[in-house]
């Protein structure tokens, strides 16, 4: 008997851990339906820009995103507080939100004289019925039929309460094999009169390279502290591989080739063609301009591109220098949230020897590049492939987190942006 017992409880134990893990998997931008498409989160000051507003004033997030089922649907969306890392803070939404704890979005429209119907839909807010109550990191749940069990797809948010001020310089690594190569960020927060008790618990700064997940460091400690000024410095953090300028293609149009475009076919859906691309791993830096990533639904045929912009089989192909044998390549951007995955994966064609994949995109302007994941070790490696140079043009945003004495929360007390071209 007491056996049994002991297995029952062993059993439960087992259960009650695993679900607590589940409980505390941080959030990301992520898409759960095949069928939404081209998501676009940003403030309303410029399309394309950090999707960060400040707390309590007149600034409006913009969501706009497609269905491709062309059928209208019952689309809800609430806001949840998050820490530095994206886990939930553990609040109630009462705590956190002013007014309701979930609004429908109603706007929508019908796409017009596209070859591929879809219905595109657009919210600003804060909204008469959601309004955040504390800064910090939000994550934007999108659901159907008010069932946040079924959700459609997330994204990240910042609500911003500038209280601090930072400083930041842009240098080569420390480290002499990689001065030709990577970035490293010198940074000076202070802090002012904010109540900061221990530098190493209150405050936290996490560095990101063109708002990319994959390239971010968490900052904990100061490398040391100068009254209300926190110096990190130190020769061994924030040292940044400078990697190449992104890739990219115009597809504004799909009457006429354009910058990135090998071939454009018009059928029933319209079929476009990338130029041959290849590893750029030992070529010397070139000066290109990009978006740092970046993509932006654009029609140059039509007169709104939410609703006048049709969709378009895209072929990537690449040349790696590798073959299926060595590992995996992967086609990235922010049109894709630098996710690795079987929708980013390319396959390998052993006649050609080059990976190739499709992507199914809105017309407009797409930053792009290739990661490749290695067989043996299965780590992810952009500069494989597209190489690494201290000379490229990047952007580094730094969130800077602060948590009250006594708040059982984490404030986003400042944001700031340096470009690496701008020395």
């Amino acid at each position: 008997m007491t056996v049994c017992i002991m297995k029952k409880l062993l059993f439960i134990i087992t259960f009650l851990t695993a679900t607590v893990t589940v409980a505390a998997q941080p959030y990301t931008d992520a898409v759960f339906k095949p069928e939404i498409k081209s998501i676009e989160l940003y403030n309303e000051s410029k399309q394309g820009s950090l999707p960060v507003i400040a707390l309590n004033s007149s600034e409006k997030l913009v969501l706009g995103f497609d269905d491709l089922t062309g059928q209208t649907r019952n689309f809800y969306y609430t806001i949840e507080h998050c820490d530095a890392n994206w886990n939930s803070s553990r609040l109630s939404p009462a705590e956190y939100l002013q007014s309701f704890t979930e609004d429908q979005i109603l706007n929508y429209k019908y796409s017009t004289r596209t070859y591929r119907k879809y219905v595109h839909y657009e919210i600003e807010f804060p909204n008469a019925n959601i309004i955040p109550k504390y800064a910090g990191n939000y994550i934007l749940k999108v659901y159907e039929d008010g069932d946040q069990n079924n959700l459609i797809f997330t994204r990240k948010l910042y609500i911003l309460n500038q209280r601090v001020s930072a400083a930041v310089t842009i240098v080569p690594s420390t480290n002499v094999t990689k001065r030709q190569t990577n970035q490293k960020l010198n940074f000076t927060i202070d802090y002012g009169s904010l109540r900061v008790q221990n530098p190493g618990t209150d405050m936290r700064v996490l560095v990101m390279q063109d708002y990319r997940p994959d390239a971010s460091i968490l900052n904990v400690k100061p490398t040391y502290i100068r009254g209300t000024q926190l110096i990190y410095n130190d020769v061994n953090i924030n040292d940044f591989p400078g990697r190449n300028e992104f890739r990219y293609f115009d597809m504004r149009s799909l009457k006429a080739g354009a910058p990135g475009i090998a071939r454009i076919y018009r059928d029933t859906v319209a079929t476009v063609l990338l130029n041959n691309d290849v590893n750029r791993s030992s070529e010397a830096y070139t000066s290109q301009y990009d978006n740092d990533g970046n993509f932006f639904i654009l029609n140059s045929d039509g007169d709104d591109p939410r609703i006048d912009a049709d969709y378009a089989h895209v072929y990537f192909n690449l040349d790696a220098r590798k073959t299926d044998k060595e590992g995996s390549a992967y086609v990235v951007g922010r049109f894709n949230n630098f996710t690795i995955d079987e929708n980013s994966r390319m396959q390998y064609d052993g006649q050609s020897g080059r990976f190739f994949t499709e992507q199914f995109l809105k017309q407009g302007v797409y930053d792009y590049e290739y990661v490749w994941v290695d067989k043996a070790t299965g780590k992810a490696d952009d500069t494989v492939i597209e190489g690494s140079h201290f000379e490229t043009e990047n952007n580094y945003q730094l969130f800077i987190y602060y948590r009250p004495p006594g708040a059982r929360w984490e404030e986003l007390a400042g944001v700031q942006e340096v470009n690496s071209g701008k020395r």
